[in-house]
């Protein structure tokens, strides 16, 4: 008996141990200076499969939002503005939609319609990748695609600091 339980907390540690590194590896991957993960996702609006690598060469806001998101209610227009103001110095918003009914995002976007890039990742398998942790969150992309920029929350303050950071990034050629 005792070394039936040897054995099995040497394989409980084994596979914590492996679990561990997978977890690790995923907030690696979405850290400040670390490449930002390259999606392909879904529109929101339109029957198109649009990537992060659409957008080489511009500086990249990614937003990862939801309807039940309260503080997205400020953001999105706010970040429209921001887009509308900074799009011709080759800046751009990805607005990446985690509801699992597409309807609820729908209604949303009637109450706060938007110019910019809709995505949706309903299995919220590029959240994970990102290791999305709170709502909203942003990830500001320079134009060799590489995360300059984490941004949890939102407050109608925040835009400010955040547009401080594109404008500096996009006098970056």
């Amino acid at each position: 008996m005792n070394e039936y339980l040897n054995m099995h907390n040497k394989i409980f540690s084994l596979v914590l141990g492996m679990l561990l590194n997978i977890c690790s590896f995923s907030v690696d991957a979405s850290d400040v200076g670390q490449p930002a993960p390259s999606f392909t996702l879904p529109s929101l609006r339109q029957d198109q499969a649009i990537g992060l690598s659409q957008f080489s060469g511009k500086v990249v806001y990614v937003d990862f939002w939801a309807s039940w998101c309260a503080p997205c209610r400020t953001s999105f227009p706010l970040l429209n503005q921001l887009q509308q103001k900074l799009k011709d110095q080759g800046f751009e918003v990805i607005a990446i939609n985690l509801d699992e009914n597409k309807a609820n995002a729908e209604k949303f976007l009637k109450d706060f319609p938007v110019g910019f890039t809709l995505l949706r990742d309903s299995k919220g398998e590029w959240a994970d990748q990102y290791a999305i942790e709170s709502m909203p969150t942003s990830f500001i992309v320079d134009r060799q695609g590489v995360i300059r920029n984490i941004h949890h929350g939102f407050s109608r303050d925040d835009i400010n600091e955040l547009e401080q950071k594109i404008v500096q990034l996009l006098a970056k050629k």
